[in-house]
């Protein structure tokens, strides 16, 4: 029963196939170098709801979405979500290979999310709006 609880916790994420395929492959690759998100990505891909391309509705978070989030504080934040190659902090290009890029994935506006940042601290971040590229 707990075992049920903690995954009923998390979100529903939807996530599309071709990203399913490239993140899984992606994650195992850096499953040596980047063990706790490497893992913590193949977690939620494992409990994705994986749909077609072109089934995926235009305001869920895939590779390259924009999207606007509010942190418990009350900050609102707008970043793309992208490979590691194509990270640019300054630039609000956020990595999938980080704690909050892995939480990012597959959400869409209203949902909910709570993750753990590599220093330990807890955050919770809820998506106002997501844009695909």
């Amino acid at each position: 029963m707990e075992n049920l609880q903690s995954d009923a916790s998390k979100p529903l994420i939807i996530v599309a196939e071709t990203d399913y395929t490239r993140l899984t492959g992606l994650a195992q690759g850096a499953l040596e170098r980047f063990p706790e998100v490497a893992d913590e990505l193949l977690v939620e891909l494992e409990r994705a709801c994986v749909m077609l391309d072109d089934q995926l509705a235009s305001n869920i978070i895939r590779m390259g979405s924009t999207a606007t989030y509010k942190t418990e504080t009350g900050e609102e934040r707008t970043v793309t979500l992208v490979y590691p190659g194509e990270a640019d902090i300054a630039a609000g290009r956020i990595s999938i290979l980080t704690p909050i890029g892995v939480a990012l994935l597959g959400l869409g506006p209203g949902q909910s999310i709570s993750w753990q940042a590599r220093d330990g601290s807890h955050h919770r971040l809820t998506i106002k709006d997501v844009k695909a590229t």
